[in-house]
């Protein structure tokens, strides 16, 4: 999984637990552990759903300061309406190595 730069350092200290991603097709699978920059997270849940439904815990969970914010970022792969599909991704740091 990437994240922007800008987000790896929120990632890596554990501030930054969700990411909403506009895929496709899933390109994560839950337990499963990924390299971030000089770490790891591993995947705790992942869910499909309506943008809508961002709460504004997890606009903050997400390191993002706004609802809009994260709709700009997440939008890179394609417009996002509140009805817009997509991938809620939780996760934490991986402490193992």
């Amino acid at each position: 999984m990437e994240f922007s730069p800008e987000l790896r350092a929120g990632v890596l200290a554990g501030d930054i637990t969700v990411s909403y991603r506009l895929w496709k097709r899933l390109q994560v699978k839950v337990g499963g552990r990924y390299a971030i920059g000089g770490g790891f997270i591993e995947i705790d849940s992942i869910d499909l759903v309506p943008f809508g439904t961002v709460t504004a815990l997890d606009v903050r969970r997400s390191g993002e300061l706004d609802r809009e914010s994260l709709r700009r970022r997440a939008a890179h792969a394609g417009p996002i309406d509140d009805d817009t599909m997509v991938y809620r991704i939780a996760f934490h740091v991986s402490r193992h190595t």
